[in-house]
């Protein structure tokens, strides 16, 4: 069981344009270009790439230990995002293993883990944990269902390449 106290409003530091600033612990580019555009009507985002442990463990629990972790580092407001990849057939898995799954087997081997399955469809999972800069963490969750297809498209970003979306 994960135990996600409240967040109380923490203090954010002020850029000298007035703005508010958030720290987003990643070192992919891509990952931050999107959590940028989505946050820029509330704040300013800024990188901080940290080499944090990789854990084992449910979604929550590593999206939580790793903000715990870049607190006790940075000691102010930050978010960390961490994605999983969940094939049903598969009983969740790789889950929050794909990034050595794909390391290892590429997009071709993520889609041929189902070739003895008939049911394709999996789930990407998205974990953000919120750390207000006083030590309280916050977890959200977003979660969009899909399938698993054969890799198309450009390879630059994860395992996008063998999942789509429903709708």
């Amino acid at each position: 069981m994960v135990i996600v106290r409240s967040v109380r409003r923490g203090p954010m530091a002020d850029t000298n344009s007035g703005r508010k600033v958030l720290t987003f612990v990643t070192g992919n580019v891509r990952k931050l270009e999107e959590v940028k555009a989505i946050l820029a009507p509330f704040c300013d985002v800024v990188p901080h790439d940290i080499d944090l442990p990789e854990l084992q463990g449910a979604p929550n629990d590593i999206a939580l230990d790793k903000a715990k972790a870049a607190f006790e580092i940075l000691k102010k407001p930050l978010i960390i995002e961490d994605t999983c990849l969940c094939y049903n057939a598969l009983g969740g898995l790789p889950g929050p293993y794909i990034k050595w799954f794909l390391k290892k087997i590429k997009h071709e081997g993520l889609y041929k883990l189902l070739d003895g399955y008939e049911d394709k469809t999996a789930y990407a999972l998205c974990t953000l944990a919120y750390c207000d800069g006083q030590g309280n963490i916050k977890i959200f969750e977003g979660r969009t269902n899909g399938r698993i297809v054969p890799p198309r498209g450009p390879r630059d970003f994860g395992w996008t390449p063998c999942f789509e979306p429903d709708g």
